[in-house]
């Protein structure tokens, strides 16, 4: 630990022992009361009385209580002012010493920035035109133990605001503007699909079989039952268990949990919108997708032009199309006509440092030469298609071409933000697709599926056509709200343990 972090620590030690002493002493007239209630809150006084005249305010002498985290305080002699801050923005407070008493003015010389205070008085203008409450009554409700950061916009330790989430709210306003924006995105998201007869379900988190994905599950043990369950991956398998049951349009806004590392764009537990349409194919999906991309744009920015990191991106024009393997071709050259030549695809591989195990197909190359050379180019948005059948176990194939599936992702500022395709409805060819799944896994492949019977024999009853789509809301808040780390638009990010 260097001097300054040492020094740091004292000095914070110090202010926490002040606080709790005066906690002490307040504890003998009842500390943490909850008896104050408010009637109004910042944003609400602002706009019904921002613009009108001090004269008309001092005539109406308008009573108002409010309550909040004191922000700032400036003490004076007889008078002095205090912010506070609400879940809507900051009043300020005008506080004489012989209106609210001198001993209640006494005691608030004595309270600290980050206390939660309530205040009744009547509204006023300073001379500065500012809003204000000139306070009649004042009471100290929560006593704040922990100081409050004095330069957190500064502040160059980001784990920091990830670590204590609480106080990153309390201070910045950036953050309660990505949050607010994100649960405004979840909300226009249900509203968008309920308008076209979607029906929103809940299904099991806890899993006896992953499925729904290519990923690593978390597992764990039901003592009642004696068996081992898994944490959803996704719930796909399920929802579609639902359109062999005759919900015909079906969405989930869901938690998913995936096994894997720690990135910008990753977090092992995500939120994933997944929804089912019968009798729609992988292009209706690719429309509705720019669709809602789009209005949730213009509802979070006022605007289908999104600027993310720097760079703009234009909603509103129609999406390009990209196939997978001409996105290989593309950065890949020498491959030529070689495209699905296994020997040559490895050697390819080979030649650029690119991972690959002997038991991959040219499917399962492809994509990742794809990944490793294409994918970061994909400025957007991108829809990239026909997608190999080998990486795509639960996508109906191509009718013209069986080595490629009716397949999308989509691709903003060279993230992927969703993923959708045609369904495989056959329940034999879905077997056999679980069966390579199973001996993939049987070889070591950690995300290679599990056959699932049951799903196989839901099939059997029969699903109608149908296409699927995944959207992932963190990496769409990220878009939307300028965040450059999935953990920015987490409230509460997994991170290491504290050291």
């Amino acid at each position: 630990m260097d001097e300054s972090t040492k020094k740091g620590l004292e000095t914070e030690n110090r202010l926490i022992a002040e606080r709790r002493a005066k906690l002490d002493q307040l504890r003998a007239d009842g500390a943490f009361p909850n008896d104050f209630r408010r009637d109004s809150v910042a944003d609400e006084l602002l706009s019904a009385y921002g613009e009108r005249s001090a004269e008309s305010l001092e005539a109406d002498a308008l009573p108002v209580r409010v309550a909040g985290r004191m922000m700032a305080k400036r003490v004076m002699g007889k008078a002095s002012f205090a912010k506070i801050q609400d879940r809507s923005g900051q009043i300020q407070l005008f506080i004489e010493r012989d209106r609210v008493s001198p001993a209640v003015y006494q005691s608030f010389k004595a309270w600290d920035v980050g206390d939660i205070l309530g205040a009744s008085g009547t509204l006023f203008k300073t001379k500065t035109g500012e809003l204000s409450l000139r306070t009649e009554e004042l009471r100290l409700l929560v006593k704040s133990l922990q100081p409050m950061p004095e330069k957190w916009h500064g502040i160059v330790d980001q784990e920091l605001k990830l670590r204590r989430r609480y106080v990153d709210l309390i201070v910045s306003e950036d953050t309660r503007r990505v949050f607010a924006a994100r649960t405004a995105i979840m909300r226009f998201i249900r509203s968008f699909l309920d308008a076209l007869s979607f029906v929103e379900v809940e299904t099991p988190m806890m899993h006896p079989i992953p499925g729904g994905a290519l990923a690593k599950p978390f597992s764990t043990h039901h003592n009642a039952l004696d068996m081992p369950l898994y944490l959803r991956v996704a719930p796909e398998l399920y929802l579609k268990r639902l359109l062999v049951g005759g919900i015909e349009r079906v969405y989930e806004i869901n938690r998913s949990f995936r096994n894997e590392g720690l990135s910008t764009q990753h977090n092992p537990e995500f939120t994933m919108l997944e929804l089912y349409q019968a009798y729609a194919n992988y292009e209706d999906l690719m429309r509705l997708t720019q669709t809602l991309v789009c209005e949730a744009a213009r509802l979070v920015l006022g605007t289908d032009r999104v600027v993310y990191q720097g760079e703009s991106y234009d909603l509103g024009s129609a999406f390009e199309t990209l196939t997978l393997e001409a996105g290989v071709l593309e950065h890949n050259p020498e491959l030529g006509e070689d495209l699905r030549d296994v020997e040559r695809l490895r050697s390819v591989c080979d030649e650029k440092g690119i991972k690959h195990k002997p038991e991959y197909g040219a499917g399962k190359l492809q994509v990742e030469l794809f990944e490793g050379t294409a994918e970061r180019h994909l400025t957007g948005p991108v829809f990239v298609t026909q997608y190999p059948a080998e990486v795509s176990p639960l996508a109906r194939r191509n009718d013209d071409d069986p080595f490629l599936t009716d397949r999308f992702e989509l691709f903003v500022a060279g993230k992927e933000i969703a993923n959708g395709f045609s369904e495989l409805n056959d329940p034999e060819e879905q077997a056999e697709r679980f069966r390579e799944q199973a001996q993939a896994k049987a070889m070591g492949d950690e995300e290679a599926m599990y056959f699932d019977a049951d799903y196989i024999r839901a099939l059997e009853y029969g699903m109608p056509p149908a296409a699927g789509l995944g959207v992932g809301i963190d990496r769409l808040v990220m878009l939307l709200t300028n965040s450059a780390s999935i953990r920015d638009v987490v409230l509460f990010p997994h991170l290491k343990p504290e050291a």
